[in-house]
């Protein structure tokens, strides 16, 4: 069963180039392709949201990693959600609501065994990209499995306005933190960590060092430290943290795009006398999760306890636009691509 209006070709992303330090324009390609209709048990789904993610620039390169490098003149993948425009699978239908990763491009034709119905009513759709989806589900692991999180722990959380830190912090408050601060790049990004999210103190990493803001804003230093930044802000926080203090490293976006050898931590040493945990983090690893936190955070959604913010970027030929914002910081929470319907 199809939808007489899908097109035969559409727009999607290519990498045109490796880039080297920070992406340019120059490094992608938007470029028609054909649609291909379903086979057996596959979908074609008509995206809506396309999500951007700071993983993205990792893929970029030509290095092993947990997830596999984007190919050269090939379409590009990430997160997406749309509707089935035509079907060849049992139990989805056109019309339905599905998240998959098969993101970049307008039309996509994927396997149904990795594409997961959504529900259009409980929430808007592009909600499962971010709060209800991977950013969400990092942000609720990271903080309560990984950091091992504890009523009454002092926690400091970098890039805090961004689609996980974002969360963090509101999450560490609802589960009854003793104090959360956050560091982010803009005055104004400060002022919303305060202000709507409900941050005991915040603080612009752009005004002094990261070490002398975080003591003055934490003074009594931090149990959990919950790093999306890496350099010289785990340096601080491995300063700052108790004993027996725990971090959660889940993104090192102050070295992404670097050409020359990272900054630090220096101080690590110091992990050994204060006994700390620094454990690194996959979503993936934290699956099983995922109906306990889709339950909880949509209460908290539902009732207002929890604020969630989108920057949304429209059209397709805009996504790597989008892309490149979001890595120098042009966007508060979570990122995301609206395409025309």
């Amino acid at each position: 069963m199809a939808d007489q209006a899908v097109p035969t070709a559409a727009r999607e992303w290519h990498l045109a180039a490796r880039p080297q330090g920070w992406p340019t324009p120059a490094d992608f390609a938007l470029v028609e392709a054909p649609v291909r209709q379903p086979g057996p048990g596959e979908i074609l789904v008509r995206n809506e949201y396309l999500s951007v993610d700071p993983y993205m620039r990792g893929r970029m390169n030509d290095v092993k990693s947990y997830v596999p490098p984007f190919q050269l003149g090939r379409v590009m993948d990430g997160g997406a959600v749309g509707r089935v425009v035509a079907s060849e699978a049992e139990g989805i239908e056109p019309g339905d609501a599905v998240l998959h990763g098969a993101g970049w491009r307008e039309y996509a034709t994927v396997d149904a065994k990795h594409a997961v119905k959504v529900d259009a009513q409980a929430a808007p759709l592009s909600y499962y990209l971010g709060v209800l989806g991977m950013p969400g589900l990092t942000a609720y692991a990271g903080l309560l499995d990984v950091a091992d999180f504890k009523p009454g722990d002092s926690v400091f959380v970098s890039g805090a306005a961004g689609a996980v830190g974002s969360l963090v912090g509101q999450i560490a408050k609802l589960k009854g933190a003793s104090r959360v601060v956050g560091s982010a790049g803009s005055a104004e990004k400060v002022a919303r960590l305060t202000g709507e999210y409900g941050f005991d103190a915040a603080f612009n990493y752009k005004d002094g060092p990261v070490r002398e803001q975080l003591e003055k804003a934490a003074p009594e230093g931090i149990d959990v430290y919950f790093d999306n930044v890496g350099g010289e802000h785990l340096e601080a926080a491995i300063s700052s943290l108790k004993v027996h203090g725990r971090a959660t490293l889940c993104g090192a976006i102050a070295q992404y795009n670097d050409t020359s050898a990272p900054t630090g931590p220096r101080n690590l040493a110091l992990a050994i006398g204060k006994r700390l945990r620094l454990q690194g983090m996959l979503v993936g690893d934290h699956a099983a999760l995922q109906p306990q936190f889709t339950a909880e955070v949509a209460g908290w959604l539902r009732d207002g306890s929890l604020t969630y913010d989108e920057t949304v970027v429209d059209g397709v030929e805009n996504a790597a636009e989008a892309f490149i914002g979001l890595l120098r910081g042009g966007n508060t929470g979570k990122m995301v691509v609206r395409l025309g319907g």
